[in-house]
């Protein structure tokens, strides 16, 4: 199979092989690339030593920050590559980073200590595909398969067990059934796992288009390091707006919205607390009454815990909260939406209903996906013509409260938001005369 290397990166490997060395593109530019998926980075591995590879490059700029560990940065053409020597690692002692790493001059033998066959790959245009582990074949038959013995890939680096689930995710793949024992068999070893690398790879997994698979065969994983979610398996919904338990409706949820990080976050986690507000009739059908509070509280737990930016965290649980609002076809009420929200998250609300909505029962779903529909149309209106429903839009301000002969801040806001509430209510019009008048009559009570 020939695959086309950007100039400057055989510019990098020529360099290599006219000072008689090895080189080759490596790992996930090489995956992509068979895949049809333009990389974003071309790692090139060789047999030349760290410091046989300054003098090959000494009139480059290079950069040697991963020099002790066999990288160096090389700049082409104004691009960046880090090109790596041949290597073996040592002992993992923490189930991530190996303690030495031992220098090669056999690619095979660096290709071995690879995560997934997939990605033990190397090629250059001279000798085409070095493939010693079958990891073509294994990506066209779209299956994802350790190098070696699963149980000593994943001892080696715990979080290879996410990564693979990832790439499943991601890309659609099906995992072979002795890496998939092996994932359950050391899914705890992700507790050894720092929880910035876990937020990446969980993001990540939950872009894929193959999401819904992979959170279905492999939950106990995700419960590893969100055990909160433990508790919405197979917990049944005896109602009819639900066709599937909790676990499988977040699920199907997830699948549901576009594959953006605070949506998919948020469909993750939006039902979480289900079981704990769960309450049943004398009918045996179930309520959750209060569930959009317990669930943000546990969200809120959980962003922490695995260390999401907290502007993230703070968009993901207004969402959980406000997830089930119902509409009364009122603008009034989608002004106050819109003030407590704001546009972009009111926005980020109904793609949350709509995908809520899909991942139910067909009870009354052509109602629901109508009402959501009316308050989206009802929002867009109410931006496009620059209706007042915040501070911002209102046409008076703190000055002229203060020109009233209010000093006190405290006052000053309060008042302004009673005067919003009337602009919101229609019990004044918004402008500033009318406004003014409104406030005088505050003061004097």
């Amino acid at each position: 199979m020939k695959i086309n290397i950007p100039q400057n990166a055989k510019t990098v490997i020529n360099e290599l092989n006219n000072s008689g060395f090895e080189a080759y593109v490596v790992g996930g530019c090489v995956r992509n690339a068979m895949m049809g998926v333009e990389p974003h980075d071309w790692d090139i591995c060789t047999s030349a030593k760290p410091s046989e590879m300054e003098r090959v490059f000494k009139v480059y700029e290079t950069h040697d920050f991963g020099l002790k560990h066999g990288t160096l940065t090389v700049m082409s053409g104004g691009e960046a590559f880090e090109v790596t020597t041949y290597r073996i690692d040592g002992a993992y002692s923490d189930n991530r980073h190996p303690e030495q790493v031992t220098f090669t001059d056999d690619l095979t033998l660096d290709l071995s200590r690879r995560d997934f066959t997939c990605n033990a790959m190397a090629y250059n245009d001279k000798d085409g595909v070095i493939d010693p582990f079958g990891g073509e074949d294994d990506l066209r038959n779209n299956l994802l398969r350790c190098v070696g013995d699963p149980d000593k890939r994943f001892n080696e680096d715990a979080l290879r067990i996410l990564r693979g689930l990832r790439f499943a995710s991601v890309c659609g793949f099906d995992i072979e059934k002795s890496t998939a024992q092996s994932i359950y068999k050391n899914a705890a070893l992700l507790n050894n796992i720092a929880n910035e690398r876990i937020r990446s790879e969980l993001s990540g997994l939950l872009r894929g288009e193959a999401v819904c698979k992979i959170l279905t065969e492999f939950r106990d994983v995700i419960a590893v390091f969100i055990p909160e979610l433990a508790q919405t398996f197979d917990f049944p919904q005896h109602t009819k707006h639900h066709v599937y338990d909790v676990w499988q409706h977040i699920v199907h949820s997830i699948a549901a919205v576009e594959q953006n990080d605070v949506l998919r976050m948020t469909m993750l986690l939006h039902d979480s607390g289900k079981p704990q507000a769960c309450t049943t009739d004398e009918n045996g059908c179930s309520h959750f009454k209060g569930h959009q509070q317990i669930s943000a509280e546990l969200a809120e737990g959980i962003l922490k815990r695995l260390r999401f930016p907290n502007d993230f965290s703070e968009t993901c649980m207004k969402l959980i909260l406000w997830h089930d609002v119902r509409y009364s076809g009122s603008k009034k009420q989608i002004k106050r939406l819109l003030q407590k929200l704001g546009e972009e998250n009111t926005r980020f609300l109904f793609k949350v209903q709509r995908a809520d909505t899909a991942a139910q029962s067909e009870y009354l779903r052509t109602e629901k996906f109508a009402s959501i529909g009316l308050a989206e149309r009802q929002a867009e209106e109410i931006l496009a013509e620059n209706q007042c429903f915040d501070l911002k839009s209102l046409k008076v301000n703190g000055s002229d409260i203060k020109a009233l002969g209010v000093k006190e801040g405290r006052a000053i806001g309060e008042l302004l938001n009673k005067l919003l509430d009337d602009v919101i209510e229609e019990r004044v019009e918004n402008n500033k005369p009318e406004l003014l008048k409104r406030a005088k009559e505050y003061i004097s009570l």
